[in-house]
């Protein structure tokens, strides 16, 4: 009998995150990537569990992920995965990272659970049935000014697309809070649960929003890539503007405005 998608990536964001327990430490070791981000054995373990997982459950399925996939762009459903969201903390013994896993038919995000596995929050929807943490439904917040609301913003990367300068003083000079705790995943799962008022991310790799996308507009709030537009999450994306919904225009306002 093949398991449900829900049972299975629940599963799965469990197993992940005993994992991620496990290997947590002080003095990890870690090697740099070409683009000078670092990976560690939990982040290559994790990765291939995923796609063991799937290649065994779905066999038609493709897994994109960031540290290797089976990937067929003719494939309708694809899953797609950060097994480590947030590398670089977890590896420097800051517990601050997430599992995430998304499904998406034809690009489009029809579930996603993100795990935090410290805190023990386990993020969830699927597409029409609301969002949930921990089985109890949550939803983002009614904030309505950007004075004194918390944004997640990106910091820089030496191989960002977008360069968040004119985001970051337009948010300032609005009295906005701003922070980056080094997890894009981890900073829209708060938007998810009201905490964050947004998150801006300059990155190309759906792996970093697949999941927030069906989870955060499940919670009542709004994803789209920088500039306001839809897009797939089963290739490479345009970065993103997650936020509550209320605050959408004027953040893609800003953006369209300031991004260079």
């Amino acid at each position: 009998m093949v398991m449900d998608y829900k049972t299975f990536a629940l599963g799965l964001a469990q197993d992940a995150g005993a994992i991620i327990r496990k290997n947590f430490m002080l003095g990890m070791k870690k090697e740099w990537k070409t683009d000078d981000s670092p990976v560690t054995v939990t982040d290559l373990a994790i990765n291939q569990m995923v796609i063991d997982a799937v290649k065994k459950e779905f066999p038609d399925h493709s897994i994109l992920a960031e540290e290797g996939s089976d990937f067929s762009e003719s494939s309708e459903y694809i899953w797609v995965c950060d097994p480590v969201d947030g590398t670089i903390p977890f590896s420097h013994g800051i517990p601050t990272c997430v599992f995430s896993l998304a499904l998406t038919r034809n690009g489009e995000s029809i579930l996603g659970v993100v795990y935090d596995p410290f805190m023990d929050r386990m993020f969830f929807a699927e597409k029409g049935e609301g969002a949930f943490l921990n089985d109890k439904k949550t939803s983002v917040s009614s904030r309505d000014t950007i004075k004194n609301s918390l944004f997640g913003v990106c910091s820089g990367w030496k191989d960002a697309q977008f360069d968040f300068a004119g985001i970051v003083e337009a948010l300032k000079g609005e009295r906005a809070r701003m922070t980056d705790v080094g997890s894009i995943t981890y900073m829209g799962m708060l938007v998810a649960a009201g905490e964050f008022a947004a998150t801006f991310f300059h990155g190309t790799k759906s792996h970093d929003t697949a999941a927030l996308k069906v989870i955060v507009e499940e919670a009542g709030g709004k994803v789209t890539d920088l500039f306001g537009n839809e897009q797939r999450y089963d290739r490479e994306i345009k970065g993103h503007i997650i936020s509550n919904g209320i605050l959408h225009d004027r953040l893609v306002q800003i953006a369209r405005a300031t991004i260079r």
